[in-house]
């Protein structure tokens, strides 16, 4: 298998469309909405010297016709030049050098080095190797925010299963669904975590250790679930799910890829890692620092990625460059996800209607349990997530909306709320490039996977609403 040939963010043709043109249809409605929907405005209130928005004291505004069409067609553009404009160049930049980044990482094996390395040490010990995988990828998920990239592990880790004396859907369990719980489970994903927070204006670092208990419990449902699917197959290996489609591969040996300077790599992108971390965790604990976060991470994965690479390959500089650039290029539908979900906001805010929609809707939720409303709030980013899989440009529209939103609820509950329904739903919905990618891998279908999957998904959105209730009754 051939790592080079591969992009870690490959966004398809068909995905692209369908996304584009669901956008396109929500800036037309958005548009429409500003002829429509009453004009409105927030009052000013003054705090320790300084005016601030009071959203309960609300204006309604003379009638006056809607935006120009021109604004809503240009909004994509025009939001540049709003107070979120240097923010989302900001967030762009650093999508693109995080892809990069692991783009280089991915062609020059480091990511491979890392995982066979774990094999290596653990290989007599079966069920104990699994649970160490199963980890790791979670921990990559959860801190990294990685998904798609580890599709190109899956192979790997399902010819490891197989040989192993288990199945090639064990691998997909250890690796991708792991790895999806993980990025669910966030402590500092940064794209979830860390880009909700960004925009909705709190400190992702603030109780922290709720999420950690968080990841603990669904690592230990996950350990659960590999634990009694493994022991089914192992004593009766007909009953593998994927029994029929991994005849090819019981039939062949398990190899090890030959990886020069092995060693080298992986203390590269151990460093690497550790420096990455230590930036999100310190930059994001300290107020002085918070505003820079994002600005710091793209300096590390700019000289940190291209230099770990560099290093990885003997500073093949034309090598590491041509891997970084394919990962940038492969970004680049995110970036117009991005700016295209934004300029929704842009042309509430641009009609007058947004302080209409929200006032409204802070009308409807008044004096009603904050239960029911974290319930809704889950329930209508799990439709949005079936149509908008970018976790984020669906964060830039849905955390805007719910910070003005006067709910009862803190701000960091409703990024854990966000974090829940934009995760999950990526090893469930239909509309995730990598579970049908990831599922086509091991010749498993996606009706097969719902079938056999249901009981696992019921208790996991059963705890995913119990977090969010315990959240709320602690303060979260």
């Amino acid at each position: 298998m051939d790592n080079k040939n591969n992009k870690l963010i490959n966004i398809s043709r068909k995905t692209f469309i369908s996304v584009l043109v669901l956008l396109l249809l929500l800036i037309a409605a958005s548009t429409v909405l500003t002829y429509v929907v009453p004009k409105g405005e927030f009052g000013v209130t003054i705090v320790d010297g300084k005016e601030e928005v009071d959203y309960l004291k609300y204006n309604q505004l003379p009638d006056e016709s809607g935006i120009p069409v021109w604004k809503g067609i240009l909004a994509p553009f025009l939001v540049i030049g709003t107070g979120d404009g240097i923010s989302l160049i900001m967030l762009s930049v650093f999508l693109l050098v995080i892809a990069g980044s692991f783009q280089a990482m991915n062609d020059n094996r480091g990511i491979k080095v890392i995982v066979q390395r774990i094999i290596r040490k653990f290989q007599n010990n079966k069920f104990l190797l699994l649970s160490i995988i199963a980890l790791v990828f979670m921990l990559f998920g959860s801190l990294l925010g990685l998904f798609e990239e580890m599709l190109t592990l899956l192979p790997i880790i399902a010819i490891l299963a197989v040989m192993l004396g288990f199945d090639s859907f064990t691998g997909f369990l250890v690796s991708i669904v792991a790895c999806g719980f993980g990025f669910s489970s966030a402590i500092t994903n940064p794209f979830t975590v860390l880009f909700a927070s960004k925009i909705i204006g709190v400190n992702p670092m603030t109780n922290v250790w709720y999420r950690i208990v968080i990841f603990i419990v669904m690592y230990a449902l996950m350990e659960l679930v590999i634990f009694l699917y493994t022991r089914k197959i192992s004593g009766s290996p007909e009953k593998s799910f994927t029994y029929e489609s991994d005849s090819n591969l019981r039939s062949r040996v398990f190899e090890e890829e030959e990886i020069k300077n092995e060693k080298k790599i992986l203390v590269t992108y151990l460093v690497f890692f550790a420096v990455v971390l230590s930036v999100i965790i310190t930059f994001s604990a300290l107020d002085s620092l918070r505003d820079y976060t994002v600005v710091a991470l793209i300096a590390v994965f700019l000289i940190g990625g291209i230099l770990s690479s560099l290093i990885a390959t003997g500073f093949d500089f034309k090598s590491s460059m041509k891997s970084f650039g394919k990962g940038v290029l492969s970004a680049l539908p995110s970036i117009a996800f991005i700016f295209m979900a934004s300029s929704i906001k842009y042309i509430l805010v641009e009609g007058k209607i947004l302080p209409t929609i929200t006032n409204s809707i802070n009308l409807l939720t008044q004096n009603k349990s904050p239960f029911i409303l974290a319930a809704i709030l889950f329930g209508i980013i799990l439709v949005l997530e079936f149509f908008i899989s970018s976790s984020t440009a669906k964060a830039v529209f849905v955390m805007s909306i719910l910070g003005v939103l006067n709910l009862g609820i803190t701000k960091e509950m409703l990024v854990l709320i966000y974090t829940f329904a934009d995760g999950y739903t990526n090893l469930l919905f239909p509309t995730s490039p990598v579970l049908l990618i990831g599922l086509s891998m091991i010749g498993f279908s996606y009706f097969k996977w719902v079938k056999k999957s249901w009981p696992f998904f019921v208790i996991t959105f059963t705890l995913v609403l119990v977090f969010i209730a315990l959240g709320i009754l602690i303060k979260f």
